[in-house]
């Protein structure tokens, strides 16, 4: 499973530091100090005056990931992010193979182990790719063959949104609850901003986490077993 993210120049370098600068204009400090607005917003960051975090913008492209997965991204709305997906009207197959265009579960490998599931599922991919094709050469639009399209196609968007949208994001879909593909979305946005500059690898090992790491606790009513649950404490 090939996925890619792309962290955007148009992000916040520096996402500790904004934050002081923003709150310096509130509180009528000195921000013409970068180290001084530094200590201010992680002060802002420890007392946790969330509505700070807004400040610092992201913006990626996310690519590889399934129509699910990302149909699950877009649930996340507080603080009002936007974002443009990959056009089922304009964007092409890429070549003829199945694979190169679907999300294929670790699960779903497993099964083709199985002699009966193997043959099932190419078929399934062979007579999907037919259709695709069959429906082209008869006329039928792209956005209309769309409507053939499963939750496992791949997709591509580029998204924005505010430092305290991804920090809440990642208390939920790091948990072990997640869904697997999220997952593993969410880690692969951790090691790209993490290497974007090192106040985000700051923000990621420290802010970005399972909730249970956040809270002490687990609040799931099927616990993974990693932190003990609120009634057991």
């Amino acid at each position: 499973m090939v996925c890619m993210i792309t962290i955007l120049p148009e992000t916040t370098k520096n996402p500790i530091t904004k934050i002081g600068l923003m709150a310096g204009v509130c509180w009528n400090g000195d921000t013409t100090d970068p180290e001084k607005n530094y200590k201010r917003g992680m002060d802002c960051i420890l007392c946790e005056h969330g509505r700070t975090f807004e400040y610092p913008d992201v913006e990626l492209v996310i690519d590889g990931y399934s129509a699910r997965c990302i149909r699950e991204w877009y649930t996340h709305i507080g603080g009002g992010p936007t974002r443009l997906q990959s056009s089922t009207r304009y964007v092409k197959w890429e070549g003829n193979n199945f694979a190169d265009n679907f999300v294929i579960p670790p699960s779903v490998e497993k099964a083709k182990e199985n002699e009966e599931a193997k043959t099932c599922l190419a078929d399934f991919e062979k007579s999907f790719m037919n259709l695709i094709d069959s429906m082209e050469k008869a006329g039928v639009p792209k956005e209309d063959i769309a409507m053939f399209y499963p939750l496992g196609m791949k997709t591509k968007i580029v998204d924005k949104r505010n430092m305290r949208n991804l920090v809440e994001m990642s208390h939920q879909r790091l948990c072990t609850r997640a869904y697997w593909e999220y997952r593993k979305l969410m880690k692969d946005i951790c090691s790209a901003l993490s290497e974007y500059s090192e106040e985000w690898k700051w923000i990621v090992d420290n802010l970005m986490k399972p909730k249970c790491e956040v809270v002490g606790f687990c609040k799931e009513k099927k616990s993974c077993g990693r932190k003990p649950k609120l009634e057991d404490k």
